[in-house]
């Protein structure tokens, strides 16, 4: 693949760039952390992971079906205008979890609380979009592969300190971390004004941009395949430890898989590819089905880790050009939406991939639910393959 070297400090040198990034990185811990701390805090309080398990469920939809909606509106009317009152809600509704009597006051907090909590990624993703736009426009997929590193990072430390905190006891201590982390970072975002996309200033004669367009679709369709793949690996690889009475190796067989991921997003964001995005999606999609065929065969968790390394090396790219395509598709009024959208059909994906790895791994076992993951692979291809096609820039 022919490339040259680009790298992330010309990018973090940009004026206003370092501030809002590691800004809103930090308060990716906290969204990172959420799920898990009001599961440790319910469960603590109730002794039921029903109910547990409800309010987190309960926060995860209302994050991924009202989160595209607060997008429209911050497309809208700009960010630091709606940020505030979003934190304002989220921070209230913690609140209230942490006050309530009953389960039912819980569940119902808990769920206002994932309605209004804010994307801090697609804010960020948002504002380097419209920092490098037209003359530095060929730094965007570095500038995504930051973003895709620091999510990453996120999920990575937020739930470690979310069940570090519930373990020793300190269930309540976690959803407060997590709260202050979001506020705090949304905050400070919001009062970085220099680098906020401007709102929306359309004539009632102006069409009304629209993300109903069969390139966007593909993007959303896209983006689910992706999450197919996320669930799956989540429940299967716990499956696997369990059943093979290691299930202690869970936990270090996601964690070098994820620091892989860590490593070849670093290393594909440090050069500047002159392939079309579209064949480098084609690409990425061939090379994580080839590897995740890997994974249904792994005869021990040695293997597995080995397995899952190859793997997950192919998601970072392929969450940066899934980003890079959704800015080339999109009109700039409407990108927020756009990129929140992603996040909303990547975690649909990823739900129920984990419920069917789950019900295939009680049934058929482990190694059968990794199927899963060549099957997400190849509708991750079929479908880079039709958007490849249609572009035309990246016709096979």
């Amino acid at each position: 693949m022919s490339s040259t070297v680009s790298g992330y400090r010309p990018l973090l040198r940009t004026p206003g760039a370092a501030a809002f990034f590691l800004t809103a990185a930090v308060g990716r811990t906290g969204i990172a952390m959420t799920g898990l701390a009001l599961l440790w805090l319910l469960h603590a309080r109730t002794g039921s992971y029903g109910t547990a398990g409800l309010s987190t469920a309960s926060f995860a939809l209302a994050e991924a079906l009202i989160g595209p909606q607060l997008a429209r509106l911050i497309d809208r009317f700009g960010q630091t205008r709606v940020l505030p009152w979003c934190l304002l809600v989220h921070g209230a509704a913690i609140a209230g979890v942490l006050a309530s009597t009953t389960p039912a006051a819980a569940i119902a907090c808990a769920t206002c609380a994932g309605a209004a909590v804010p994307q801090l990624g697609a804010l960020s993703a948002a504002r380097w979009a419209y920092l490098l736009r037209g003359a530095r426009a060929d730094e965007l997929p570095a500038a995504f592969s930051l973003e895709s590193l620091a999510n990453a990072t996120a999920f990575l430390l937020g739930p470690v300190l979310a069940t570090a905190l519930g373990a020793a006891g300190h269930a309540a201590w976690g959803s407060v971390i997590a709260a202050g982390l979001i506020v705090g970072a949304g905050g400070a975002l919001a009062a970085q004004r220099r680098t906020a996309p401007p709102p929306l200033i359309r004539s009632h004669a102006d069409p009304k941009p629209s993300l109903l367009r069969p390139d966007f679709i593909r993007l959303a369709l896209l983006n689910l395949a992706i999450g197919l793949y996320f669930g799956t690996m989540a429940v299967s690889v716990s499956a696997f430890a369990t059943q093979h009475h290691v299930p202690v190796a869970a936990a270090p067989i996601l964690a070098v898989a994820s620091l892989s991921g860590l490593l070849s997003g670093w290393l594909y964001g440090q050069r500047r590819h002159h392939i079309p995005p579209h064949r480098q999606l084609v690409i990425a999609a061939a090379y994580l089905t080839a590897t995740a065929l890997l994974l249904p065969f792994a005869p021990s968790a040695i293997w597995l880790g080995a397995a899952a390394v190859l793997t997950e090396a192919a998601v970072p790219p392929t969450l940066v050009l899934l980003n890079v395509l959704t800015e080339n598709s999109v009109h700039p009024t409407v990108l927020t939406q756009a990129f929140t959208w992603n996040n909303s059909t990547s975690a649909a994906g990823s739900a129920l991939a984990a419920f069917l790895a789950g019900r295939t791994a009680d049934e058929l076992g482990a190694s059968t639910a990794f199927g899963l993951a060549p099957a997400a692979g190849l509708v991750l291809l079929a479908l880079a393959v039709t958007a490849a096609r249609g572009d035309g820039s990246g016709a096979l």
